[in-house]
């Protein structure tokens, strides 16, 4: 599909509202007279990939995508602020928000994530989406518009977390950050270079981190449980990234032939 008709079937997708019209883009997709002629929506998978800060979220999609490069990921964080930068019309109704202190309402969200997926999932490519939905509202708007086929989440114990990201200790004014699991100063708590002290985040306390923590597993598990009702969802328990990701590449190749 030309990069035009592609233009023109998100245009289409999208109501005076903003938001899309349920299930246009798929049946725009297999709309094809011709039966030997796979329909896109029949090649394309999108799949999502939830998990709790510091979890090793981003170096797992590191590796699916590596390992599946048919997959596009796409960051619910950045895509809002490309658009935001970019002044999109979109970006510029994020923006207004934005700036009053608001959550970006969840049709404005889904509409910056259709927007970016759609000429991808024309082609018949692959979508991993990252960091959205957070919310069974969220959830619930989203397959509105595309139906999801996988889910990734990864359950890594809060006290691994917080050992983990408690560990980071940094020099202020040059921005050197020490860990002393993996790159301890030569001086406990001394900067290498300059022999001054060492600071830690209020991001990186202890207290802070474990809240964080609790504020995501209160409003993702439902939302985990969500996806597990529909059959989609697989989690994936464990410390260690690199003892994880070929049960998540085992599960994933699985999904794939599953779905040719």
């Amino acid at each position: 599909m030309s990069s035009s008709s592609a233009s023109s079937v998100a245009a289409k997708a999208v109501s005076t509202s903003g938001q899309y019209n349920s299930r246009y883009i798929s049946k725009k997709m297999s709309s094809s007279p011709m039966m030997m002629e796979a329909s896109a929506e029949e090649e394309s998978h999108f799949a999502l990939i939830l998990g709790k800060p510091g979890g090793g979220k981003g170096t797992i999609s590191g590796k699916i995508l590596k390992d599946f490069p048919q997959f596009h990921h796409v960051s619910s964080g950045d895509l809002l602020r490309n658009h935001v930068r970019k002044e999109t019309t979109l970006g510029i109704k994020a923006a207004q928000y934005m700036k009053e202190g608001k959550l970006v309402p969840d049709d404005l969200m889904v509409g910056l994530v259709m927007d970016e997926s759609t000429q991808y999932l024309e082609k018949g490519e692959s979508l991993l989406l990252d960091g959205f939905p957070r919310t069974v509202v969220q959830a619930k708007a989203l397959s509105d518009s595309v139906h999801i086929d996988m889910v990734v989440n990864l359950d890594i114990p809060n006290e691994t977390i917080v050992e983990r990201l408690t560990d980071r200790w940094i020099h202020e004014p040059s921005g050197r950050i020490y860990s002393y699991a993996y790159k301890p100063p030569k001086v406990e708590g001394l900067d290498d270079e300059t022999g001054e002290p060492l600071v830690q985040r209020h991001d990186d306390k202890p207290e802070t981190v474990r809240a964080r923590l609790e504020q995501y597993d209160e409003s993702t598990s439902p939302l985990v449980q969500y996806y597990e009702n529909n059959g989609v969802l697989k989690s994936f328990h464990g410390t260690q990234s690199d003892v994880i990701y070929p049960k998540v590449k085992s599960w994933l190749e699985k999904c794939f032939d599953h779905h040719q």
